[in-house]
C-alpha cells in the first residue's frame, strides 16, 4: 500500500478516535450529542475529514474494500455542500453504526 493511502487511513482512525474523545466526560447518547452544538460541529468536521480521506483512498486504490465508504463520502459532500440539510439523526447513525466497523477495517489495513 502506498504511503499516501496509509496516511489517509491514519487520518480516518485519528478522526474516529477524536469523535470518541468528545464523549469521555458525557454519555455517548443521541441526546448528549444533539444538545451540544460544539460537539455536533466537531463531529461533523471529523466526518468531513473521514469522508475526504476515504474519497482519496478510493480514488488512489479503488480495489480497497472499506464498508460503507461511499455512504460516508456522500455524507461528507452533504455536510460541505448542503450544510443546511444535515440531519443530526444521520450523523449520529454514522457515529454509532458505521464508525466502529470502519475503525476495525482501518486498523486491519494499517496492521494494528
Amino acid at each position: 500500500m502506498e504511503i499516501e493511502v496509509n496516511t489517509w487511513l491514519f487520518n480516518v482512525l485519528s478522526s474516529i478516535e477524536e469523535i470518541d474523545s468528545f464523549f469521555i466526560d458525557k454519555p455517548m447518547t443521541f441526546d448528549a450529542y444533539q444538545n451540544d452544538l460544539r460537539t455536533r460541529r466537531a463531529v461533523e468536521r471529523n466526518i468531513e475529514i473521514i469522508g475526504e480521506a476515504l474519497n482519496r483512498i478510493l480514488s488512489k486504490e479503488p480495489e480497497i474494500n472499506i464498508s460503507n465508504s461511499r455512504k460516508i463520502v456522500d455524507t461528507r459532500n452533504r455536510i460541505i455542500h448542503g450544510y443546511d440539510t444535515v440531519s443530526d439523526e444521520i450523523i449520529w447513525s454514522i457515529v454509532i453504526k458505521y464508525l466502529p466497523q470502519l475503525r476495525k477495517e482501518v486498523q486491519i489495513l494499517l496492521g494494528e
